[in-house]
């Protein structure tokens, strides 16, 4: 006369209830893919329960740990659990402080859908992935949804990243089965700006000025110094004295003076002019040198006849 759904309700009914915790590498045939997503396995128990009570899909449950503020959420990959215990992913049980065995209460959960994620890289090796963006939305597909705080743990090329949920909306738990979610990076954890050296007023009119005493610190290293080798005496007796090496016609490179106005996109050629000395009283007899112009002398005098 009246169907099942009187009895039980038309609204879904919450599942409550406490299992034996244990790892993903507990199971009698270890799988590596669980590792790196955040789905559990629970018993074949708890699926027949779950339809009693008229759950809704996809099927969220949040993890909490007994006495204890800290709680997690996730999705169920399979039923095929030993009755009494689960099998969640280790970094799971790292971020509730639970071992092996531990006690913990898993109930269900309607969680919103994801718009919006920031994850904190807790390791600077993971600014060697070329698209971050693209391995995490790859790696996001083993997920069922979001907590924040928690710190989730992905494998790419081999090796495992740990990567923290700073922030979630619309709530600090969500959902992220088929979702338009958008993604933002913190800077990892130790991650330091390089710091550009700044130079002072003082210092860029000092670079600018070009005389004897900068071009003597812009002499050649590999000039020939004479007077570099050590001096032997016949008798076997050491020098006393000590010769400073000399360089022999250092090569001085003048210092260039930069372009401080110089704008992106735009090429400026410098061109230095020389300038004209006046010319010395020396410098002018050269110019106004005439050839021909002295006089002829004689060696052989003239005899004159005497009267």
């Amino acid at each position: 006369m009246f169907g099942y759904n009187v009895f039980r309700g038309p609204f879904p009914q919450r599942f409550k209830t406490q299992y034996r915790c244990y790892s993903v590498s507990m199971l009698s045939m270890p799988r590596e893919d669980l590792e790196s997503g955040g789905k559990i396995i629970m018993p074949p128990s708890a699926l027949g329960t779950l339809e009693k009570l008229n759950i809704e899909y996809p099927m969220l449950f949040k993890l909490s740990k007994k006495n204890s503020e800290k709680v997690t959420h996730c999705g169920v990959l399979e039923f095929v659990a030993d009755e009494g215990k689960i099998h969640i992913p280790y970094w799971m049980m790292q971020n509730l402080l639970l071992e092996e065995g531990s006690l913990i209460e898993i109930e269900s959960a309607s969680l919103p859908v994801a718009t919006y994620s920031k994850f904190q890289p807790q390791s600077i090796e993971f600014l060697d992935i070329s698209n971050p963006k693209a391995v995490l939305e790859n790696v996001l597909r083993n997920f069922a949804c979001l907590t924040k705080g928690d710190i989730i743990a992905i494998k790419y090329n081999k090796k495992i990243y740990e990567l923290m949920v700073l922030e979630t909306k619309p709530s600090d738990a969500v959902s992220i089965i088929e979702c338009d979610m958008s993604v933002e990076f913190a800077p990892p954890v130790g991650y330091k700006e390089p710091i550009r050296p700044s130079t002072s007023q003082p210092q860029q009119e000092a670079m600018q000025e070009d005389g004897p005493d900068h071009e003597q610190e812009y002499i050649e290293q590999n000039t020939f110094m004479a007077f570099k080798g050590e001096g032997r005496r016949l008798d076997g007796k050491t020098k006393s004295n000590n010769y400073k090496p000399v360089p022999l016609d250092p090569v001085v490179y003048k210092r260039g003076i930069p372009n401080y106005e110089y704008k992106k996109g735009t090429i400026t050629f410098m061109r230095r002019t020389k300038t004209v000395k006046p010319a010395t009283t020396e410098e002018k007899d050269e110019e106004t040198f005439v050839p021909f112009t002295g006089e002829g002398q004689v060696l052989k005098k003239k005899r004159t006849r005497k009267p």
